[in-house]
């Protein structure tokens, strides 16, 4: 958690400093700032949060903004709004989202969201005004049973967002579970012999056509194999849909031909096709089935690369990607019937020989360790860190696969990737260098990669090292090496508190932990978390009340507490030790 609210706040650092560097406050100001920002991040990343917390960060971070723009308009500064006011405004509206995920029922909640997004970020109000119609028209099928009304409501919501996939989609379902919902009331009614003559169940309704004439609306205004396939699965959840379904299918085959999406589903139904009963009795039999059903998977993705291939405009990786990634899957497939594995490496190799010019570094490098070509792989890998030598994402692929090859020359490449990466983005990159050298390595090439990431200028990389280093030092010297890489290291800044903790938890797993060594554990890492963790200061008080310590010194330990702590967590603090006293926490 700690490595979490460290970066947040890393991130807020380029707005306070332009806020302080023209004027709009006082570097005084930007440290308050940073200590309640922290003290917020801290309560959003617990393992149970509340709303009061989320409430109190977005209205910290509006307060914030409101002062920004008194105090423009007092010193008539009107410039470099996307660096001061823009990540604010994003950060709220992310906060906003979170919130309103979480508590969806709370109108309140979306209500403040709308407020927000008309006073600050109008672009933003459709998104919030588009979720409570969706919400609104779910309630009154649901709760209130009217399909009139959440009809009614879709409509509405349509002309205000007459291309939203989301809404097309919902209002498609809702057709249906109407529908669904009338032929269940019909066959009770039958089942009960009732007489019907009261009850109007129209045919075209029972059908499913209301459904049918939103699919023709939804696809008039949006033409995308990706949307109809989803409106396919939707139809697909119910049973008596069979028609309609083979409606979209046709459609999806006629219109949308050009895109590799629906090759791709259209193959994958091949594997859905059922077999012949008599055959599936032996396993023989039912490899055999499986046999025939890739191979009619692979006759539709060829003839989707075909069809694209004659097409103008039309990039042929994306089918040749779908193509390959199935290959893949059954290649990796478990199976006993050495006849069926013959069979499909057979039927990949072809394909995936022809596609290797246009598929993507990862899916190639699988393909090429599935099928046992290392020597291609190696090459791929160190081609793609030539070619991306500023992507830590590739240096990681090309990592990864260069040391599952057992390639002598990965040290020399983590260093050529450190070299190449900005040090911001080269977190992974270490990780992973650390991982490999403990592995590959003698520990005192280990000892050193992790004395170089230790220098690091990058807080995030400086601290996640330390951690690892102390890991590392326990597993290879035992408690002794740990103690006194610590002490060598609780002095160095930037400090995490997983670091602390880490050393706490090395000390009781000790035969005869010392309680002098604990309290030395805890003091120090409160003169670094002292005004903004409740929870650490709780620790220390439970450490006290536990068998090594002396409750005697938990009356000391909260007035220092009550006395260090900042902001809300105080709040905080004083709720949870009044659980702790009562045995709830």
């Amino acid at each position: 958690m700690a490595e979490i609210v460290q970066h947040r706040i890393e991130e807020r650092i380029p707005e306070l400093e332009q806020l302080e560097r023209v004027g709009l406050f006082t570097k005084k100001e930007v440290k308050s700032i940073i200590k309640r920002a922290t003290a917020l991040e801290y309560k959003l990343h617990r393992l149970v949060v509340n709303k009061e917390d989320f409430i109190a960060y977005i209205q910290y971070e509006i307060n914030v903004l409101e002062l920004t723009k008194k105090r423009r308009a007092h010193i008539h500064y009107q410039f470099k709004r996307e660096e001061i006011e823009f990540p604010v405004i994003h950060r709220i509206n992310s906060v906003f989202r979170r919130a309103t995920n979480k508590w969806k029922d709370d109108v309140q909640l979306w209500l403040s969201h709308v407020a927000f997004c008309k006073k600050w970020v109008r672009n933003c109000l459709t998104i919030c005004f588009k979720s409570l119609w969706i919400m609104a028209a779910k309630s009154e099928l649901e709760d209130r049973s009217s399909s009139e009304s959440a009809r009614h409501l879709f409509l509405r919501t349509l002309r205000f967002h007459p291309d939203n996939k989301k809404v097309f989609q919902e209002y498609f379902r809702m057709e249906l579970l109407h529908c669904e919902k009338l032929r269940k009331q019909k066959s009770e009614l039958e089942k009960a012999e009732m007489d019907l003559g009261e009850y109007e169940f129209s045919p075209e309704i029972l059908a499913g056509k209301l459904a049918d004439v939103v699919y023709r609306d939804a696809t008039a205004k949006i033409k995308e194999a990706e949307f109809v396939i989803s409106l396919l699965n939707i139809a697909a959840i119910f049973d008596f849909t069979k028609e309609l379904q083979d409606f979209i299918l046709q459609d999806l085959q006629t219109n949308y031909t050009a895109d590799s999406l629906t090759w791709d589903f259209m193959a994958k139904r091949e594997l859905e096709a059922p077999g012949a009963g008599e055959e599936l009795q032996t396993a023989k039999g039912r490899a055999s089935d499986i046999n025939r059903r890739e191979e009619r998977c692979c006759q539709v993705y060829e003839e989707g690369v075909k069809s694209i291939k004659h097409l103008v405009l039309c990039p042929l990786e994306p089918m040749w990607s779908c193509y390959a990634t199935f290959c893949l899957e059954r290649l990796k497939r478990k199976t006993n019937v050495e006849e069926l594995k013959e069979k499909v490496s057979e039927c990949t190799q072809e394909p995936m020989s022809q596609a290797s010019v246009y598929l993507e570094v990862d899916v190639y490098l699988q393909i090429l360790l599935s099928t046992g070509d290392a020597e291609g792989a190696a090459g791929v890998a160190t081609a793609a860190t030539r070619r991306y030598s500023q992507s830590a994402a590739m240096w990681s692929l090309s990592l990864r696969t260069l040391m599952q090859l057992g390639s002598g020359d990965v040290g020399g490449l983590f260093q050529e990737a450190l070299a190449h990466v900005n040090p911001k983005e080269s977190l992974p990159l270490w990780q992973l260098q650390v991982q490999w050298s403990a592995a590959s390595q003698s520990p005192e090439e280990t000892d050193a990669v992790f004395q170089r990431g230790l220098l690091s200028a990058v807080a995030a990389v400086a601290m996640a090292i330390k951690e690892s280093y102390l890991d590392w030092s326990y597993s290879t010297g035992g408690y002794k090496k740990a103690r006194r890489n610590f002490t060598s290291l609780q002095e160095n800044r930037p400090l995490s508190k997983a670091f602390f903790t880490r050393m706490i938890e090395i000390e009781k797993e000790q035969e005869t932990p010392r309680m002098s060594s604990l309290r030395d554990y805890y003091e120090r890492a409160l003169q670094e978390f002292a005004t903004s963790d409740d929870d650490l200061w709780l620790q220390y008080i439970q450490e006290e009340l536990g068998p090594l310590g002396q409750p005697e010194n938990c009356s000391k330990i909260h007035w220092r507490a009550m006395k260090f702590l900042e902001g809300p967590s105080v709040e905080s603090f004083t709720s949870k030790y009044t659980l702790m006293q009562t045995g709830h926490l």
